[in-house]
């Protein structure tokens, strides 16, 4: 029954938050988050993140690829069952060379890590449209097969946005499920026109992330 967040936790939760300031000859680090799954977080809402287990990938850059590089992290994350433990953890990593390094656990969270799409792209789980209703709302229709178990989050432009978890509408085209959420949780001040939003789309094996800017 343990779990821990995605980057966006949902109606409740700690998304993990990574410092790694600390490195040597280390330009950038990317963490590259696998799909998540949702669930009831006992408070009436909707929770994302992983249970059990979860591998993060991270893509290194090094400021000099001749040189070795050393990654340190500052980690802070949430470990929750019916109550939340935070944690703090420090993790040090040397490479002689910045060639790749790869395992098959890795090689498998890499393959759950959503794959960038485009709306209508022609493969068999996509976004169709996304359009406003009224000042308000948003709804979103997804192409997939009516078996199909499909979830869909919005994130806003930063991580300041708390959007609400998309809901699945009971009617639909065949083919065709229609999600809906409103326009809250914007951060004081800030405007929906134009938000430059992200959407991630998981059905069954496959996930997808859209970029999309709303009109």
């Amino acid at each position: 029954g343990w779990k821990t967040y995605w980057r966006t936790p949902g109606d409740s939760g700690v998304p993990p938050r990574f410092d790694f300031s600390k490195s040597d000859n280390v330009e950038a680090v990317t963490v590259l988050w696998p799909a998540p799954t949702k669930f009831d977080d006992g408070a009436g809402g909707f929770s994302l993140g992983y249970k059990q287990q979860v591998v993060l990938p991270l893509r290194i850059v090094a400021k000099n690829a001749d040189k070795p590089v050393t990654l340190r992290a500052d980690i802070s994350y949430a470990v929750c069952d019916k109550l939340c433990i935070p944690v703090e953890a420090k993790a040090e990593l040397a490479f002689a060379s910045v060639a790749s390094t790869e395992d098959g656990n890795l090689a498998a969270a890499l393959d759950s890590v959503p794959k960038p799409a485009n709306i209508g792209d022609s493969i068999p789980l996509t976004i169709r449209d996304v359009r406003r209703e009224g000042d308000k709302s948003v709804l979103v229709d997804v192409s997939a097969p009516d078996s199909k178990d499909v979830s869909l989050f919005v994130e806003g432009p930063t991580p300041d946005w708390a959007l609400p978890i998309p809901k699945l509408l009971e009617h639909g085209s065949p083919g065709v499920k229609r999600f809906v959420f409103e326009l809250e949780g914007l951060p004081p001040g800030a405007k929906p026109d134009g938000a430059a939003l992200k959407f991630t789309l998981v059905g069954g094996e496959r996930a997808y992330e859209f970029n999309v800017n709303l009109n």
